[in-house]
């Protein structure tokens, strides 16, 4: 008999309704064992979730625009607050339009302090001004033996003129004879003699002016300078 029709004859035999079909163990044993459970979450743990999870959803939920009541006191608080901050506001507007206006006010006072610094030396010397003009008119209708009043005129003129300059400040730097010094003297040459010492002014090309003891023009000098003969005498 095949191998083919031994299976088929087992297959169609019957089992004796007396007799229990047989048990596989191992079947057994996996359906009583229990599946695995996971670990359920204490109370605590859940509440958390449930938490995290409502913010989670609320986060997208756009807030919540209904009216917020307070307490008279703290009515009130924000009302005067928020009328000092109106004040303070406008005060900061006003002050800093006041600011403002003052700097251009002062910057218009600087400009005019400077075009009119002069005005009280300009008023001081018209009258000497006045003076060369009658001097100079004198001077074209002048006879020979008038010489001496013409001269006088213009002493009184250059007299006046010196003295209101000298009021506003303006002083003569006198050089001669005195030891040459860079700070408000310029040396234009040297003149080699024994009668002064070396170093010393002995001649004043052109006066020198200062102006509230500042330099406005150096004085041009000559400076003495010992000669060539009596260095090679004393070596």
């Amino acid at each position: 008999m095949s191998k083919e029709s031994e299976e088929t004859q087992s297959a169609n035999q019957e089992v004796p309704e007396n007799q229990t079909p047989p048990v596989d163990e191992h079947a057994e044993e996996v359906k009583e064992s229990p599946e695995p459970v996971a670990d359920q979450p204490s109370d605590q743990e859940g509440e958390a979730v449930a938490s995290a999870e409502s913010n989670l959803s609320s986060e997208g939920e756009p807030e919540d625009d209904s009216p917020v009541t307070l307490e008279r006191t703290a009515y009130q608080e924000l009302v005067e607050k928020s009328e000092k901050a109106d004040a303070h506001w406008d005060r900061y507007v006003r002050l800093n339009a006041e600011f403002d206006n003052f700097k251009k006010r002062a910057a218009r006072e600087r400009l005019e302090a400077i075009k009119y610094a002069n005005e009280a030396l300009m008023e001081r010397l018209i009258p000497s001004l006045d003076h060369f003009e009658m001097a100079m008119l004198a001077v074209e209708h002048a006879k020979e033996n008038s010489l001496d009043s013409i001269k006088m005129g213009i002493e009184m003129v250059h007299s006046q003129l010196k003295a209101t300059l000298k009021e506003s400040g303006l002083e003569e730097i006198d050089a001669l004879g005195k030891c040459f010094d860079p700070a408000w003297h310029e040396a234009v040459s040297q003149k080699e003699t024994s009668e002064v010492t070396e170093g010393q002014v002995v001649e004043q090309a052109r006066k020198g002016y200062k102006l509230n003891d500042r330099l406005l023009r150096p004085a041009n000098v000559v400076v003495a300078k010992a000669p060539v003969n009596s260095e090679e005498s004393t070596s």
